[in-house]
This record gives C-alpha cells, structure tokens and sequence, in this order.
C-alpha cells in the first residue's frame, strides 16, 4: 500500500500529471492575458493540450552524427527535475510534517536541472545557432543563481530555517515575508530570476527567435520537443508557486490569488519589456538585482 501511496504522489497528485495539467493551463492564461494586451481574442483554454497531442504524434528527428542517448535523454532529465520540485512543493504545502532537513536547497539544486538540460540538449545536436543558444543558456545561469541564492538565503536566515515546512509554518505565525524590507528585497529579486528560469521576455536571449530561430532546440522534433515544451509548461505553475511558499506563507485559502497574482506580475514583465542583450542581462542581474537581493540578505541578518 505505501508503494502504491508513492506511486500516486509522484505520478498523479501532486505529481507529474497534476503539475502537467496545472502547468500547460498557466500557459494558456498567458496567452490569454497576452492576447488581451494587445486586442486579441487569444486561444481556446485547450490549445496548450492540442499543441502537446500535436508533437506527440509526429516523427523525433535525431541529427545525423549526435549522440542519440544525450541529445534524446537532456530533455527527460529536465522534466525529472521539474517534476521532482512540483511533488516536493505539494507535498510539503499540503502536509507540513512531509518536510525534511534541507529540501529547500534540494529544490534549488534541482531548479538548475531544466537548464542544464538545454545546455546539454543544444551542445548535442552539433548546430551552429543550438550552440550559441546553448552559450547564452550558461551565461544566464551564472548571472542569475547568485541573486537567486541570496534571495533564498534571507528567507533561511530571516526565518532561522532550511525546511519549507518550518519556513510555511514561521510565516503562519509571524505573516508573509513578503510585508518585511528584507522579504520584499529577496522577492523582487527572485521574481526577476524566475523570468529568467521561465525563458520569458525579457530574458528569452538563448532561443531569441528572430536572431538564431530556435536556438538550443532549434533542431528538436516530436516527442523530444514535447518534452521539453511540457516542461517549459510546468515551470509556468511551479515558480510562481515555489514564490508563493517563500515569501507568501504558501498554501492557504489565499492561495489561487496569491498564485494569480505572481503569474500576472510575469505577465506584465513579459509583456511591456523588450528582450535584452546577452551583455545587458548580465550587467542587470550582477548589478541591481545582486544588489537588491545582498540588501534583503543584510536587512534579514538584522531581523527586518
């Protein structure tokens, strides 16, 4: 009985499926809001569906030359690891004693997965343009995990806890860290981060459409390419929702709205922001977001 228990946590709710279906209807709000934004009427709420059903069924096409193992395999160790921190998230959300020593920086640990999965995705497939995507990919990450590790460590250090269910529990007592200096600081930070983890404009450089097509996935196809939309897709719900634990108190009747209303602010980033030069992202994330996140970081070391 437990290992089916397991089984279902992992692979229904709030496992894979859950964060599936919750993820590729985030999208579908995107495009909606988007559309509105600029006087379109936008897709049916189960385009997202189709549009994964669609590469389903049509034919994985393998470079000739790459390694098939490492090109095929980058993509299903990227949707591991967001399925991984979506069941963790859940989990813990709903019951706070499934918490355990250190699994916020287990989660963090494995918010790299997805990326790292297009570096090494778009450096397999041996195309010119997949492989300055793939560059880009690994600049953003050393721009941002610094402001990003800050900002998680002014909730570890403001609410003297490394599990996320001491740190949901210290914010049922004490309120959200959002209303603090120090929780606003490491918020506004990592949503800016989070942008960056979602490939969302501004912070769209590695695919950048209009300049290397696709970029690291420029040669992906079929199932492979659904992979790694899906798990595009499921970043969309596990962000906001890894914020909302964070700085917001997590899961409470307030949830969808405080859910809602990080999905929107991303949203509106993404919506009134031009993309940015690989060098400007760069200069951005290591001048003021960096700045704002080591200030939140301080203020919390003073219990503000």
């Amino acid at each position: 009985m437990q290992s089916l228990k397991l089984l279902f946590d992992y692979l229904i709710f709030p496992g894979f499926l859950f964060c599936a279906v919750a993820g590729l209807l985030a999208t579908w709000v995107d495009r909606k809001v988007t559309a509105r934004l600029q006087y379109r009427v936008g897709p049916p709420w189960f385009q997202p569906f189709a549009d994964i059903a669609k590469l389903l069924g049509k034919e994985t096409i393998v470079p000739e030359g790459v390694s098939r193992s490492v090109f095929l395999g980058a993509p299903l160790v990227g949707l591991a690891g967001v399925t991984l921190v979506g069941t963790l998230l859940w989990l813990v959300s709903l019951n706070l004693g499934q918490t355990f020593v250190g699994d916020l920086i287990v989660v963090m640990y494995l918010l790299t997965l997805p990326s790292l999965a297009i570096i090494i995705g778009g450096s397999a497939s041996r195309n010119p343009l997949a492989a300055i995507g793939a560059s880009r990919e690994m600049k953003l990450i050393l721009a941002y995990e610094l402001p990003f590790i800050l900002a998680c460590a002014t909730v570890i250090f403001r609410t003297r806890a490394l599990q996320l269910g001491e740190i949901i529990g210290w914010q049922m007592a004490n309120g959200p860290l959002f209303w603090s200096f120090s929780g606003f600081l490491a918020f506004a930070a990592a949503l800016f981060v989070i942008q960056a983890k979602l490939g969302a404009v501004p912070f769209d450089i590695p695919e950048a459409e209009q300049e290397i097509a696709a970029g690291p996935i420029i040669e992906y196809s079929g199932p492979a390419l659904a992979v790694i939309r899906l798990s595009r897709a499921m970043l969309y719900f596990i962000l906001p929702l890894f914020l909302t634990v964070l700085f917001l108190g997590g899961f409470d009747a307030w949830f969808p709205a405080k859910y809602l209303a990080v999905l929107t602010l991303i949203i509106l980033i993404k919506n009134t922001n031009p993309r940015l030069r690989i060098d400007h992202a760069l200069r951005f994330f290591w001048g003021p977001v960096t700045i704002a996140a080591a200030a939140g970081f301080i203020l919390a070391l003073l219990g503000k």
